[in-house]
């Protein structure tokens, strides 16, 4: 019995020590492999945008594992940065294959000529574009950087826009499956793929009107970057798809060159001496940027909205949730300190629970009741809670 006794404590122990050593030491590893390495003197930046993004920084104690991915939010703060960085001489962007959420491109789009307006040259390269959904967006951002090199013998498919829904009730009838759902009005339609076989009128409306919106600015804003007219563009866009050379000679690349011969042209042009490294690199070596006097507080909001905290002790939790309990504390403590002048809360959200965005919309209205003017800015998504969490804003601020 005593040595059973033994054995047990033993395995009771091991366990402990697994399940909270082994987390421990995974966040120790994490922290120490994002301390920043020093920065070179002269230096090309390189963004790479194949990776999906987040809106806001993943607030994970694990996210520094593996890839790090960058957030729209960072990329536009760390190019912002990088404009009065006399180390900085240059950037190269590498452009996903598929399409980029439209209000997240039209945000990188401005950082990019907003960093070229300051003196220093950006190339964009592609190894193709292909069609999936939003690609006009993709095709937006490398219209606005200086040079737009694509690969020899890649394709530019950048024919339209499209968007697909799945609708079960045919499915259901066969198998005497009955969807039961609450729809408060007939443009909510989450739900329509349960109930229907195809779209709805307002569906449809609702479907259309924001395609035709995005894909018309998209076109409008690629076609001002490349000197073109909006109507020229589209025809030669939809004339597609075509072979990167064919591109080339209708204007809507610059240049046929492999990435190491975009990055080799991009060095040359900085000096012999400069060096290549990740935006995102950059942005830990560069250290924080402090400031002084009043302030004003961002409040990021990213994801569904739910009830309640967000337990960072769990690092399996999903961090993309934008928490009531977390995001109203926060609202409170900005109206009641003296040194917060204005609130920007950055949201987005598809929405989520109706007393969630209560709460929140509530914490809003104390930063306005203590005289502060609170502005949203709305990222990809402003939807449902999204919006209601907005609604009493000063201002709101989207991409259009």
């Amino acid at each position: 019995m005593k040595q059973f006794l033994t054995t047990m404590a033993g395995v009771f122990a091991g366990l402990i020590l697994f399940l909270v050593g082994v987390p421990f030491l995974l966040i120790v590893i994490a922290a120490g492999a994002t301390r920043p390495a020093p920065l070179p003197s002269d230096v090309v930046l390189q963004l790479d945008l194949r990776t999906a993004m987040t809106d806001q920084d993943v607030q994970n104690p694990l996210s520094g594992f593996g890839r790090r991915s960058n957030s729209v939010m960072s990329v536009i703060e760390t190019l912002k940065r990088a404009e009065d960085d006399r180390r900085v001489k240059g950037l190269i962007v590498r452009l996903p294959e598929t399409g980029m959420e439209p209000g997240a491109a039209d945000e990188i789009r401005l950082a990019l000529k907003r960093f070229e307006a300051s003196g220093k040259p950006v190339i964009a390269h592609s190894q193709g574009l292909y069609q999936a959904g939003v690609i006009t967006s993709t095709y937006m951002v490398g219209a606005a950087a200086g040079e737009f090199w694509m690969q020899p013998g890649a394709a530019l498919q950048v024919t339209g826009l499209a968007v697909e829904d799945v609708f079960f009730k045919r499915f259901f009838d066969k198998y005497g499956v009955e969807p039961d759902y609450e729809q408060r009005k007939e443009f909510k339609n989450a739900v329509n793929g349960y109930l229907h076989s195809d779209y709805t009128e307002a569906h449809r409306t609702a479907q259309l009107s924001w395609m035709n919106s995005v894909y018309a600015s998209t076109v409008g804003f690629a076609a001002a970057d490349r000197g073109l007219e909006p109507a020229v563009l589209r025809a030669r866009l939809e004339g597609g798809p075509y072979p990167a050379a064919r591109a080339l000679e209708l204007g809507l690349i610059d240049k046929l060159g492999q990435l190491h011969e975009a990055q080799e042209a991009m060095l040359e042009t900085a000096g012999e001496d400069a060096q290549l490294i990740e935006l995102s690199a950059y942005a830990r070596g560069a250290g924080s940027h402090a400031g002084s006097g009043p302030v004003v507080a961002l409040i990021e909001a990213e994801g569904p909205i739910t009830t309640g905290r967000n337990s960072l002790s769990n690092p399996l939790a999903p961090s993309a949730m934008i928490y009531s309990d977390d995001v109203a504390q926060a609202l409170y403590d900005a109206a009641e300190d003296d040194s917060i002048r204005a609130v920007v809360m950055r949201v987005n959200s598809p929405g989520g629970s109706d007393t969630a965005s209560e709460q929140i919309l509530a914490g809003v209205r104390a930063v306005k009741a203590a005289g502060k003017p609170v502005v949203v800015s709305m990222g990809t998504y402003g939807a449902s809670g999204g919006y209601w969490i907005a609604s009493e804003a000063s201002a709101i601020v989207a991409q259009p």
